[in-house]
This record gives C-alpha cells, structure tokens and sequence, in this order.
C-alpha cells in the first residue's frame, strides 16, 4: 500500500454513508465514533483512486476512550447479484477513526467505496 496525502477534505457522502453505515450497530465506543462523522476528513488515499483512505478528525469530537486497531464491525459486500465481492472496515487511533478500508476479491480494483446498500454489517 503506498499511502498519497491529499489536502484534507470532508467526507464524500458515499463514504460519509458507508462510515454510518458501520457504526449503525452497537460496539463498545460505537456511539462516540458516530459523533465524530461530520468531524471526519480524508487526509490520505491508500494508492491513486484507492477506495481506501486515511481519515482525520477534527478537535471537537468525542473520543471514544482510547480504542485503536481495527473497530470490531466489518460491513460484507455483494453485487446486485448476490456475489461476495469483498468487505470494508474501518480502523482507529486512540479513539478517532482513522481509516476506511474496502478490501475486494475481484479482478479489478474499485475505484470507490460500495453502496451501503449492498453491504450487510456486523460485528
């Protein structure tokens, strides 16, 4: 993965989605970390028109204790046919998100995240 710095952005509302998407079931700090959707921005694509990108969030979120690592929900994704074709997960840092990962199965890459409507969540 070779990450590429982009001046800070908001959340796209396709990511902003998927994000609300996954923390829409209940985890411990899942709660906090859906206060911090609108802090959130994107500092950092995982690659040239990579789904996945590194987030930021803004002072004035609540944090969500001091949870790291890859958040305990993954969100399945299947195409209009019923075909798993991958999953997105997302990560944090001292509990902020810091990351949306879309890892796919498919040949080619996605140039974007899912729809959130052909992903089924869980922890």
């Amino acid at each position: 993965m070779s990450v590429v710095p982009v001046e800070p952005r908001p959340l796209s509302q396709l990511e902003a989605a998927v994000v609300a998407k996954l923390l829409a079931v209940d985890f411990e700090g899942a709660a906090q970390f859906r206060t911090q959707i609108p802090f959130t921005q994107v500092v950092a694509t995982w690659g040239a028109d990579a789904p996945s990108v590194d987030l930021e969030v803004a002072p004035g979120s609540e944090q969500a204790g001091l949870i790291g690592g890859e958040l305990p929900v993954r969100g399945e994704v299947r195409d209009e046919r019923g075909s798993y074709i991958g999953e997105v997960t997302l990560w944090a840092t001292d509990g902020f998100l810091s990351a949306i990962e879309y890892g796919w199965v498919t040949e080619d890459r996605p140039t974007s995240l899912p729809d959130p409507t052909l992903m089924t969540v869980s922890t």
